[in-house]
């Protein structure tokens, strides 16, 4: 049987690029770059030639770099636009970079100095400044310096002030200005730092209760950085779901237990990433799908743009999937016999203390996950 032909993606689709994704030159910590640097106009022609793209994400220091005059910045700015116009593509996210310069070795938000604490929240407002200026409705927060190597650097609860004073600011000036950014914390529970601040969805969401205005604050997951805290990316995205906070998401995939790989979307975990496009899907969740990956090392160019095409085929092969398992009637029919106790009495407590309950019975009950199971990789696999 020839499986189903995969839709091409569209804008309607929503997915991003990050400048610094499509535009990584293949350098590691133990290797120089293995292809040319592309300017960011440059990369917003790649994304163009990639097809489907809505729109493209960047950090003020990707489109701009950190030392620029102004005349340069000018320059480069008009050249991105220009690449906008003729590509079609927005700017959907924008970021701020408080980790590369070495002013961030000790954080910025949360450094001891606090010179650096106000440097970083200058150089946020900027670039809060650059991204709306070109438009961008989301402003994502990663604090991969925010964090220690040893506790004895830093009060924690100290930090967590700091770290919210900060937000807060940035915060009220987004509603002065009114840029109306929806704000996204983005955990990650180390690298680079020994250990960072807020490493989990479920930190970020506690963290959020305590902040001035939480209502434009949410949360940005990434693939990759939950699963290196060995954590379950689906359950975390549907904590996000159901806290209503899920305002952004970075799909790139991981293998166990590694640094940050910043691998292909599904490249290495197809059955988890199918599970996390089912779940978006089936809650109609209505957020841009941003690719926070990269291509190999040993990708030239035109690899590069396979990297992006097969990025957006994935998602859209494993969405297709979801809907053929939702239809399936194998699926049904496992799911019907799985809940047919699902429904029940309310949990009312006298109720519940006076009734009796058969155990053995109830632990008679079938529960066929292993033939659902593998009737879901058949169906992610075409079988």
């Amino acid at each position: 049987m020839t499986a189903p032909a995969t839709p091409l993606p569209t804008p309607a689709d929503k997915f991003t690029f990050g400048l610094w994704t499509v535009g990584n030159p293949g350098r590691d910590p133990f290797g120089e770059p293995t292809r040319s640097a592309l300017s960011p106009a440059e990369i917003v022609d790649l994304l163009g030639e990639a097809g489907g793209v809505l729109g493209v994400n960047f950090h003020d220091n990707d489109l701009v770099p950190i030392d620029a005059a102004p005349a340069e910045a000018s320059s480069i700015k008009a050249e991105f636009r220009a690449a906008l116009d003729r590509t079609g593509l927005r700017v959907c996210m924008a970021t701020v970079n408080l980790f590369s310069d070495p002013v961030f070795r000790d954080g910025g938000f949360t450094s001891n100095d606090a010179d650096v604490r106000a440097y970083a929240i200058h150089k946020a407002l900027h670039a809060m400044d650059l991204g709306a200026e070109f438009g961008a409705d989301m402003f994502v927060l990663w604090g991969g310096r925010e964090g220690v190597e040893t506790d004895a650097a830093k009060d924690p609860v100290l930090s967590l002030d700091r770290y919210r004073d900060a937000i807060n600011t940035l915060v009220r000036y987004n509603a002065d200005k009114g840029f109306g950014y929806r704000f996204a914390l983005e955990p990650k529970p180390n690298e680079p730092r020994g250990h960072i601040f807020l490493p989990t969805i479920g930190h970020c969401l506690a963290f959020i209760h305590s902040l001035d205005d939480p209502s434009v604050v949410g949360v940005n997951p990434e693939v990759a950085h939950e699963q290196m805290a060995g954590l379950n990316f689906s359950h975390a995205v549907a904590m996000a779901l159901w806290s209503k906070k899920l305002f952004h998401i970075d799909l790139n995939d991981q293998a166990g237990g590694r640094y940050d790989q910043d691998f292909r979307f599904g490249s290495e975990n197809p059955k988890s990433a199918f599970f996390l496009v089912k779940l978006l899907e089936d809650h109609a969740w209505s957020g841009f799908r941003h690719f926070d990956s990269h291509a190999y090392r040993t990708s030239d160019r035109a690899d590069v743009v396979e990297f992006a095409k097969g990025s957006m085929r994935t998602y859209i092969a494993l969405r297709e999937a979801a809907k053929r398992w939702n239809a399936d009637g194998r699926v049904r029919e496992l799911l019907a016999q799985i809940n047919a106790h699902a429904s029940g009495p309310q949990l009312d407590a006298a109720a519940l203390h006076a009734r009796t309950f058969d155990r053995a019975a109830l632990a008679s009950r079938a529960l066929p996950y292993e033939a659902l199971d593998q009737r879901t990789v058949e169906i992610i696999m075409g079988a």
